[in-house]
């Protein structure tokens, strides 16, 4: 019995650059020690790939009037499909590396009810990766290089044991807002929300988005919406890794650094507790004008 068990909903394999970084993907994930691999969906060249790479295929995924999985659904296939103490839903671009077990084995140690989650390093490439001996260094070596740590919006992954995330709303994959609401989730619930950005290497491999109707990014398109509604509204999908309350240091939980950022963001809840009983555009003006930011950062520059 592995202790993690990956599970996704890949693109179609149609296009040659998608093709290539989720097969990326996918390879590292299953030269990780303890680590299962369960692919999710009926997209094209998506059986192949996963009997190419040696993982488990579950073809029948619930999706929206759109023809997109819902997230409820694949989180319903991974438990019943699972025998690992641990989940893991990631986008199917994410290379992870052994650093990432290492810290969900520390995790689950120190936490009884947590999602893991991390920044994600952004990284262009354009041909497969050579998973010869060394690779994970020259990876994180040129990676570094680049110096491209996404801002903490979101996650491309979350961990989370057993226990928790036992009743997810229908959201569709690859639209926003569920990801907002995993975190908002899980604070709401009391459960420890760990960012294990210091501790592990979370690389993204960039990509345009022509895999989507018209083009755009997914905060345009109409399923997000209703990812919003699903949530509980705009206020349920403010949520980052800004909202974590532990990193993970040196195989320690820590609370995090208390930065500008973190500081406007616990004034915004803090407002909206306040100011719980208004409209939200009334709320938005009130708990998110630029200029509480502005006014944060320059007494921190002055300190």
């Amino acid at each position: 019995m592995s202790l993690i068990t990956l599970f996704s909903a890949p693109k179609p394999f149609t296009d040659p650059h998608i093709a290539l970084i989720q097969r990326n993907a996918i390879r590292s994930w299953t030269l990780l020690p303890d680590v299962e691999v369960i692919l999710l969906g009926e997209e094209a060249g998506l059986a192949e790939a996963a009997q190419e790479l040696g993982v488990k295929h579950i073809p029948n995924v619930a999706r929206s009037a759109n023809g997109t999985p819902l997230i409820s659904s694949m989180f319903q296939l991974a438990r019943e499909n699972s025998k690992s103490d641990l989940l893991c839903i990631i986008n199917a671009d994410i290379i992870l590396m052994p650093d990432f077990v290492q810290a969900a084995k520390q995790v689950a140690e120190l936490k009884e009810k947590f999602v893991m989650v991390s920044q994600r390093w952004d990284y262009d490439i354009a041909s497969p990766l050579d998973f010869a001996e060394g690779w994970e260094s020259r990876l994180r070596e040129d990676v570094r290089k680049r110096n491209q740590l996404h801002r903490p919006a979101g996650s491309d992954f979350f961990l989370f044991p057993l226990s928790t995330f036992h009743e997810v709303p229908p959201f569709t994959i690859g639209r926003a807002g569920w990801d907002n609401w995993m975190i908002y989730k899980a604070r709401r619930e009391g459960w420890a929300v760990i960012d294990c950005t210091p501790s592990v290497m979370i690389v993204h491999q960039n990509h345009d988005y022509s895999h989507l109707p018209g083009g755009k990014p997914h905060y345009e398109h109409p399923e997000t919406n209703e990812n919003i509604r699903l949530a509980g509204g705009q206020a349920n999908i403010r949520y980052t890794i800004l909202d974590a309350t532990h990193q993970l240091l040196n195989g320690t939980l820590a609370r995090p650094a208390l930065t500008s950022a973190r500081l406007t963001r616990k004034l915004e809840l803090f407002l909206r507790a306040v100011f719980f009983f208004l409209p939200e555009p009334a709320l938005e003006s009130i708990a998110r004008p630029k200029r509480w930011k502005k006014r944060i950062q320059r007494w921190f520059k002055q300190r």
